[in-house]
């Protein structure tokens, strides 16, 4: 799927549809197709905010933190970009950006939001474990939950790696292994005690109301050694933190007493050596 805008050239893999597709990634894109409309239309006035780009379920202010730092002129894949939102505005900083996301309806949703800002960009509908661009297509792979949520990290943070060029980076925010310690059972919050096991964390699947749904983690030590397997060197772990009095259409992950008092998500900085 494209909007007609030139992408980077893609290879004659398959585009997340084929046998190989996981049954994680299949499970996650029935569901996100079948929630879209309604996650969209539920968390608009938080991700449509066109004036800024921010990280996360609080929507921290990338000119805080300055994760992405000079976008001008770069070559930049969003690795599971749903409806655009954050491709767009990365967009509106002077990048080259592509967006790359396995769910049909929200790339369709993306397509009313391009049309809204006027900011056109290329989408590729695609399993986020496959990408299918050639090796050192990009400058920067970021991803805001999205891929690096959703789909099995041995796989993510290679084909992230393949594509970049080298001095390229790979900025993502996901939850922190941190939250995974503290989240309760069924609709329960984050608490302030430890109530699962920190080695061997890795994956946790979630049915309900006919959703099935795998999330990833990995204890922070695994993380590490699976970037500099992959070439890919740390140059920091950002913590989001709000600030008091912040608002959220997120309410069901963290309140904001839990997450002004520990680090509900991480933004993880790398450059490809």
């Amino acid at each position: 799927m494209s909007d007609g805008v030139d992408a980077p050239t893609a290879t004659d893999g398959d585009d997340g549809g084929g046998d190989g597709t996981a049954q994680h990634v299949r499970d996650a894109r029935a569901d996100w197709d079948r929630d879209s409309e309604a996650y969209q239309d539920r968390n608009a006035v938080q991700l449509n905010r066109w004036d800024r780009f921010g990280w996360g379920t609080w929507d921290i202010p990338e000119d805080e933190i300055r994760a992405l730092g000079d976008l001008d002129g770069v070559d930049v894949l969003e690795l599971g970009c749903g409806a655009n939102q954050s491709g767009i505005k990365v967009a509106m900083r002077g990048a080259r950006v592509t967006g790359l996301d396995f769910s049909h309806a929200q790339l369709l949703r993306g397509q009313r939001h391009m049309a809204e800002t006027g900011v056109r960009l290329p989408v590729v509908e695609a399993d986020g474990e496959r990408v299918p661009f050639r090796d050192g297509s990009f400058d920067l792979v970021f991803c805001d939950h999205g891929v690096m949520t959703f789909a099995d990290p041995h796989r993510t943070v290679p084909e992230a790696a393949r594509l970049l060029r080298p001095g390229g980076r790979f900025v993502f925010n996901m939850a922190s292994p941190l939250i995974w310690l503290a989240w309760g059972e069924g609709d329960d919050p984050p608490g302030t005690e430890l109530r699962r096991d920190y080695f061997g964390m890795f994956s946790n699947t979630l049915e309900e109301d006919g959703f099935r749904t795998t999330e990833f983690q990995l204890p922070y030590g695994a993380w590490i050694r699976l970037f500099r397997a992959n070439g890919l060197l740390v140059e920091d772990l950002i913590e989001l933190r709000p600030e008091p009095g912040s608002t959220t259409t997120y309410g069901d992950f963290a309140s904001l007493e839990w997450a002004r008092r520990f680090p509900a998500e991480n933004v993880w900085n790398l450059r490809k050596a």
